[in-house]
Parts: structure tokens; C-alpha cells; sequence
């Protein structure tokens, strides 16, 4: 298959990498798939790697946004306070879009630690009405229902504007544990069920969902198994839905990785099997520990979504501390979001491994710690780019803290299209493209 971009993909696709190393970046034999001529037709042109350069003697630089003092969405209700105890009012993955049909900006979140998936909306992307305030007719704010007994973890949403059928519009997978038929609630379950001998697991599902508005959904089936903190993102250059899968090391299990599932058909085809999951991605040895913390990198996450001609990606850079350590502290999580950048979809430049947002690490503080990229990754506004990120300050009000407490909102923005520049330094200097076909009568 030819990609719009002329890189042809090989037989075997997605490929099936192995893992032969615990720190040593991927492998960069795909670029032999970069074509010598590119094909520019689709979307605005980054020089955010090496794709459409020939030669050059500049230097490539990479810039970070700008994120708010303050979070645009906070918890504020009852569902969103926990009764106290873990409050959270922002996406884990969820997602946040902007809906042309309807001019508004969309948000599926997370209300109240675990519970269910909640739905806002604003007008601007920073002011933001619940549905209840929406829609005085309901109930709650909640548009995924809690089943008693049962508990969400991540989430991910995605509006596909080229749905066969109305009703399949908007789509949404939900990992589940389902822990008995008595009421639980994140304080009330098993904790670290998993790393306790002999105790009994909690039943996993990944529900799918679908939905013609947003917020009336239906469920729609259910996907293969994964890890929790799994996500999808569809790719229009390739014409799949592709899963971002939370997978462990084939060399050290302990070690969180990512696996890979595509398919073309969002509800029928995704009761994938655990050799269908292709290995996709990990950090590296540079992803360097955090310097006050001193554990091993690991990816938590991988999302990403289409960027004008080429796919971008998140890469979610877990620091530490264990589960374990931040239970017994209160203390949130730290994660780090870096950026990469793919053109065929799959395999992942990562020209810096500079943070592009971080938790301060401050206590107490909204961005301490445990950042998260919700689904969509960024929106266009305006000449800006709206880059939304989930941080957890640790402060609950009856606990005085708790690891997964104080979950808010934050909006970073960022000059559209400026990821990186190329500079001279003051010294003078050019930059070669390859040879460039497209079609149209201007240049710009």
C-alpha cells in the first residue's frame, strides 16, 4: 500500500517488531520506506523531522506551550467531589474535541474518582457548562451509567465524522472491573488486588459504545483484552482505527510497554487475541529518570491523532514512584508528556526528549503530578493550538491526601504548526527539501 505521502508500506502491516532491548531506542530501518520524492498534496508541511529535508546546516529547535496558572475545570459538584474524599473532574483518557456540526467544544471526563463517564461542552474551549446545566431535564451529569459493583479506569472517545450510521458517530471504549454485586467504591475495593498472592481477581472488560450525539450512548460489544489506560485514535492516511494497547515487557514484565491492534471496522473486528497485539513502542535510555526520584522510565500511554499531514503522538513518560510507595504517601504519580511524530502511523520519530508538558512535582499544587493527554491530543483555534492536559494535585479534603485526589483540568496553548523551528543561530545557513510533487495551482 501507498501512502498519500508516497511511502509504501511493506507486506507484513502492521509489522511485528521484536523486543530485543530494554534501553536502546527502536530501530530506524523504516526510514528506508522514505520515499525521494514527497508527495505534498495533503496538509501543511512540518520540518519537525527529517522527512522532507535533503541537507541542511540548520539547527532544529523544539518549543513547549504555555500552560494556564490556573485549571479551566475543577470539581465542583457532588458526583465530581467523591464525597470528599477523591475528588476528580477531568479526562482519564476520555476525550476533547471540537464538533463542526454543532460549533461546540466537547468533553467526556472522568466524575469522581472511578466512577462513570461524565459529559461538558463549551462555547470557547476555557468556560465550560456540565449537562445537567445543559440539559435541565436530566438527572446527572454521568453519560456511562456505574453498574453496581463495577468500577471504570480509562477511558477514550472519538467523534468519526465518516460513520456508516448515524447512530456510530461517536464512538468510546471503557475498561471495567467488575468486583462483585455489592456497591464498591475505589477506597471500598481490593487494593492492588493484582500484586496480592492468592487473591481473587476482578472481572476486566473493554465495553465498546456508540452514540449519534454524544451523550445518549448504547453499548456496542466489547473488545479483546488489554491492560488498563488503553486508548484508540483513528488515522485517515491509513484508513484504520488503531488501539493503544497497555501492554508489559516480553524481557522484564514489570515494565509498562505499548502494543499495537488496527482494524477497519471499529465494532466487528476489535475482539482481538493476545497474538494480534503487535509491540509498538517503550521509552528509552533517553528518557532519563527524574533526577529527585530515580526510577526507570516506562511509557504509562501513547496517544495520538492526525496533524495536517503527518500523525501526532504523546508519548506519556511515567517517573515514579510505584503504586505501592505513592499508596502509602499520598502522593501522585508522576508522568511527563513528550511528543513525537509518525508518517506512516506506526513508527515514531523522536527527534527530542525534551518533557513538551510536566508535572511541577510541586505538593499540593493542581499539576503536581500524574499528567495525562486526553483523547484528540489538541485542537486548532484560531492561529493557536489548545493542548488539554489532566494533572492530579494529591489534596483531598477528608484525607488530607491521597494519591489520586484533586484531579483538574489544564490548558496549555502553543503557536499553530510551532512544535520546532530550524534556525541559523545568527550565522547564516539553508535547508535542501527533497523533490516535492503536488497538485494545485498555488504554493504557499
Amino acid at each position: 500500500m501507498k501512502l498519500y505521502n508516497h511511502i509504501e508500506l511493506p507486506e507484513q502491516w502492521p509489522p511485528r517488531n521484536a523486543e530485543t532491548t530494554l534501553d536502546q531506542p527502536p530501530s530506524k530501518e523504516y526510514r528506508k520506506q522514505w520515499p525521494d520524492v514527497v508527495n505534498i498534496t495533503v496538509g501543511r508541511q512540518l520540518f519537525v523531522d527529517d522527512f522532507l529535508i535533503e541537507s541542511t546546516d540548520l539547527t532544529r529547535v523544539f518549543h513547549q506551550p504555555t500552560l494556564g496558572d490556573q485549571p479551566v475545570f475543577v470539581p465542583e459538584t457532588p458526583l465530581e467531589m467523591d464525597g470528599g474524599n477523591i475528588p476528580c473532574a477531568c479526562p482519564f483518557n476520555d476525550g476533547i474535541f471540537y464538533d463542526d456540526e454543532d460549533g461546540k467544544f466537547k468533553m467526556w471526563y472522568q466524575a469522581g474518582w472511578f466512577d462513570g463517564v461524565a459529559y461538558a461542552e463549551s462555547d470557547d474551549g476555557i468556560h465550560w457548562k456540565r449537562l445537567t446545566e445543559i440539559d435541565a431535564a436530566r438527572s446527572t451529569d454521568r453519560v456511562i451509567p456505574v453498574e453496581q459493583g463495577a468500577l471504570r479506569d480509562g477511558a477514550a472517545v472519538w467523534i468519526d465524522y465518516h460513520a456508516a450510521e448515524p447512530d456510530e458517530r461517536y464512538k468510546m471504549m471503557v475498561f471495567f472491573r467488575k468486583f462483585g454485586e455489592e456497591p464498591v467504591t475505589y477506597l471500598t475495593m481490593p487494593k492492588h488486588f493484582h500484586d496480592v498472592p492468592g487473591s481473587l481477581p476482578p472481572k476486566e472488560t473493554i465495553k465498546l459504545y456508540k452514540s449519534a450525539n454524544g451523550i445518549d450512548w448504547a453499548e456496542a460489544g466489547e473488545t479483546g483484552m488489554a491492560g488498563d489506560n488503553s486508548t484508540f485514535f483513528y488515522n485517515p492516511f491509513t484508513r484504520k482505527w488503531a488501539f493503544s494497547l497497555r501492554t508489559f515487557s516480553a524481557l522484564d514484565s514489570r515494565v509498562r510497554t505499548r502494543g499495537y491492534y488496527e482494524t477497519d471496522d471499529f465494532f466487528r473486528r476489535t475482539q482481538w487475541k493476545a497474538e494480534d497485539i503487535r509491540f509498538w513502542a517503550r521509552t528509552d535510555i533517553y528518557d532519563r529518570p527524574d533526577p529527585e526520584l530515580g526510577y526507570y522510565t516506562q511509557l504509562y500511554n501513547l496517544d495520538a491523532t492526525p496533524y495536517e499531514s503527518l500523525m501526532l503522538g504523546v508519548y506519556t513518560v511515567f517517573l515514579g514512584p510505584p503504586n505501592t510507595v505513592c499508596e502509602r504517601t499520598g502522593s501522585p504519580k508522576i508522568n511527563d508528556l513528550k511528543i513525537a511524530f509518525s508518517r506512516d502511523g506506526f513508527h515514531w520519530d523522536r527527534p527530542t526528549y525534551e518533557p513538551f508538558i510536566a508535572s511541577s512535582k510541586v505538593a499540593g499544587r493542581w499539576d503536581n503530578g500524574y499528567a495525562h493527554a486526553p483523547n484528540g491530543v489538541c485542537l486548532v483555534v484560531g492561529d493557536e493550538l489548545y493542548i488539554y492536559v489532566s494533572f492530579f494535585s494529591g489534596v483531598s479534603p477528608n484525607l488530607g491526601v491521597h494519591e489520586y485526589a484533586g484531579g483538574s483540568l489544564g490548558l496549555a496553548k502553543l503557536r499553530r504548526d510551532g512544535f520546532s523551528s530550524l534556525t541559523d543561530g545568527g550565522q547564516g545557513g539553508s535547508v535542501t527539501t527533497k523533490k516535492l510533487v503536488f497538485s494545485g495551482d498555488r504554493l504557499l
